[in-house]
């Protein structure tokens, strides 16, 4: 029997597989970084073991240093999470090899699905040869054999770019992964993304544990996910579960895992398998009533499975919580969550926080007060709510979703919102990976009327936070109306006018038809058309003001001197890494609008910084292995009519997707 665990992670899944160790009685150790010092999974832990450093190459990707971890701890097992090590066969060998207990898969069966192209050999599916493509076979897809979370994937729509996009993915593969290797395979344009959950023992008994969509991404990176997949025939539900099994057997796998589809017209298309616990897994969980965490215990204890598994029983929705801003390219924010409480079971409860909901899930490594680092993922929670039927499971989720308490970076809270509410989601026929490419703008845009109310409620509470500080509000003599102006994810944002009244209230100017009922520095109280609205206000020092959902950014009235830059230069839109430079770059260069001068990487994306318009390149302060601060100029292109702005980003997944694929890249990646 195990006694100790070692979890080879952080985060929610270290948190996840703790709490199922502390339902059986197992002891849990905790590794970390020093940038995760003072995390949840190590408050969370029973023990903790220092990893020396930050970046993930010098910490949660040393396998030497965490079996040394789990020897020091008196640990007898170590389960790996996902991202990371999940998939290193190497890594799954020195722990055996150390007499330490792997909770995972045959390192031989890792080998043997590690690889993308020997995983297609085994199935007998085999790749596009590059020499080969014709343009009557465009689009085709670029893709790392290793690895995963769209690292070393490009689509290719034009011959003559093949080439190029082939050595780009293997430049990045190599970095990413360690390993160069990449293969062209037919591109299927807006697919469903469908994969059977895999539980295999190790005497013989393999379960298919039913379907899951994940088509809703961003990135090659999942976003919502739902069990079961809805609207497949039976036929084709029976030739995925065969197609799974059949894989699982061909390998002699044990343990749990995923095999991936894409789906299109009516047939599967194999991706890949992956040898590990999936991001998504607790719609599983939900949906067959299981612990799979608790049944890889088991299975690595050599237990054995009952013959056939748990039936289905409603449906599940999971959605990703991130640390991001759709609006701007997806990019991942950092810093302090002032406050966080989602109203879930098994979640962060803050005091006073939202109630808990039934048949809600809340999987997460933070809580109140913690730090969303630079080096990690930008995950931030995993939320899932199950209900008999999926329109029930889909509504419950929205609305717990909107009810959170986030105050900190930016998120993609309302995005999630606006996608499970569209009815392109809402139609479970509709389903595709395309759903981002066609609705982002529309699901991205302001909406009308909320964040203009929220920017009042801020201006009057800061009203009264002031006239308690200075004292008095209201004068005979009244020089001029009140002003407020707040950034609010609007073009110009919003204007408020107010000024106080003899009463000790304010009259509100604009927005018009809009009457203050109560105003306190922490609640205001509104009238909007006849309808009362309350509105809970929290200002904090980083100058960011959270009204319920609404994340503002106060305007300062004057612009600051110091913050005055050249016109044409780029600055770091993020905190991060440079981790390389376009080709020959160098100062006197004529570059073009949108030519990548260098790459970014930050929490697990690479992001692509481009020139905001043609001219010269007259300076370059950025270098490979430099860190650089948001805002940290980067470039200057001197070019006429050319408006001082922040480098234009594109964002290039960097996650190596434990999510899907073999984690030797020096990044975690929550992501499949």
């Amino acid at each position: 029997m195990i006694s100790t665990v070692l979890v080879a992670n952080r985060g929610e899944i270290a948190c996840r597989v703790f709490r199922t160790c502390r339902e059986l009685g197992i002891a849990t150790v905790a590794v970390y970084s020093d940038a995760d010092a003072d995390a949840l999974h190590v408050r969370e832990a029973d023990a903790a073991v220092r990893l020396p450093g930050a970046a993930p190459s010098e910490t949660y990707l040393r396998g030497d240093l965490i079996v040394a971890a789990a020897l020091a701890a008196g640990a007898d097992a170590v389960h790996p999470g996902y991202g990371f090590l999940s998939e290193n066969a190497g890594f799954a060998r020195a722990v055996t090899e150390a007499g330490l207990r792997w909770i995972g898969p045959p390192p031989e069966a890792v080998e043997a699905m590690a690889s993308k192209t020997r995983a297609k050999e085994l199935l007998g599916i085999a790749p596009l040869d590059p020499a080969a493509v014709t343009a009557a076979e465009l689009p085709v897809l670029v893709k790392a054999a290793a690895g995963g979370g769209g690292r070393g994937m490009r689509i290719v729509r034009e011959l003559s770019e093949l080439e190029g996009e082939l050595k780009a993915a293997s430049a990045e593969a190599e970095s990413a992964f360690g390993d160069g290797e990449v293969f062209v395979e037919p591109y299927v344009e807006d697919g469903r993304h469908v994969e059977v959950q895999i539980l295999a023992d190790a005497h013989g008994t393999v379960w298919a544990l039913g379907t899951r969509d994940c088509s809703l991404q961003r990135r090659h990176q999942k976003v919502i996910e739902e069990a079961p997949a809805p609207g497949l025939p039976a036929a084709l539900v029976e030739e995925l579960y065969g197609a799974s099994v059949a894989a699982a057997k061909a390998v002699g796998y044990v343990g749990a895992g995923t095999v991936e589809f894409l789906v299109a017209d009516g047939r599967a298309h194999f991706l890949e398998m992956n040898t590990r616990l999936q991001v998504e897994h607790p719609v599983t969980e939900a949906v067959h009533g299981v612990d799979l965490v608790a049944l890889q215990l088991a299975v690595a204890e050599g237990r054995a499975l009952p013959p056939e598994p748990p039936a289905a029983r409603g449906h599940a929705v999971e959605a990703r919580l991130y640390a991001e801003d759709p609006a701007a390219g997806w990019a991942p924010q950092t810093g302090r969550l002032h406050a966080f409480a989602v109203p879930g079971g098994g979640g962060v409860r803050t005091d006073p926080g939202p109630a808990s909901v039934p048949g809600v899930r809340v999987d997460t490594g933070y809580a109140s007060g913690d730090t969303v680092p630079v080096h990690y993922d930008a995950m931030l929670a995993k939320v899932v709510a199950h209900a008999p039927t999926r329109a029930e499971a889909v509504r419950k989720l929205a609305g717990v979703l909107e009810r959170a308490v986030i105050h900190g970076p930016a998120t993609n809270r309302d995005l999630l919102v606006a996608s499970l509410r569209h009815e392109e989601f809402r139609d479970e026929g509709r389903l595709d990976t395309g759903f981002y490419d066609r609705n982002l703008d529309a699901l991205t845009r302001p909406g009308e009327g909320g964040a203009a109310y929220a920017a009042v409620a801020a201006a009057l509470a800061e009203a009264c936070r002031n006239a308690g500080r200075f004292g008095g509000g209201w004068r005979n003599v009244r020089s001029r109306d009140e002003t407020r102006t707040y950034e609010d994810g609007t073009a110009d944002g919003t204007e408020v006018r107010y000024r106080p009244t003899r009463d000790g209230g304010f009259e509100v100017l604009a927005p018009e038809g809009v009457r203050a009922v109560s105003a306190a520095p922490d609640r205001v109280r509104l009238d909007v058309a006849g309808v009362v609205r309350d509105f809970a206000v929290a200002a904090y020092g980083d100058g960011t003001v959270h009204v319920g959902r609404h994340r503002l950014t106060p305007r300062p009235r004057f612009t600051n001197p110091r913050e005055r830059t050249l016109p044409g230069s780029l600055l770091a839109p993020m905190p991060g890494t440079v981790v390389r430079l376009a080709d020959g770059l160098a100062v006197g260069d004529r570059v073009e609008a949108g030519q990548p001068l260098l790459w970014l990487e930050a929490m697990k994306m690479e992001h692509r910084v481009t020139a905001p318009a043609s001219g010269t390149l007259t300076a370059l302060h950025a270098a490979p292995g430099r860190q650089v601060e948001v805002g940290a100029l980067l470039a200057v292109v001197q070019t006429e009519d050319v408006p001082t702005a922040k480098a234009s980003a594109e964002d290039v997944p960097t996650d190596d997707v434990p999510t899907e694929g073999v984690p030797t890249e020096a990044q975690e990646d929550p992501t499949a």
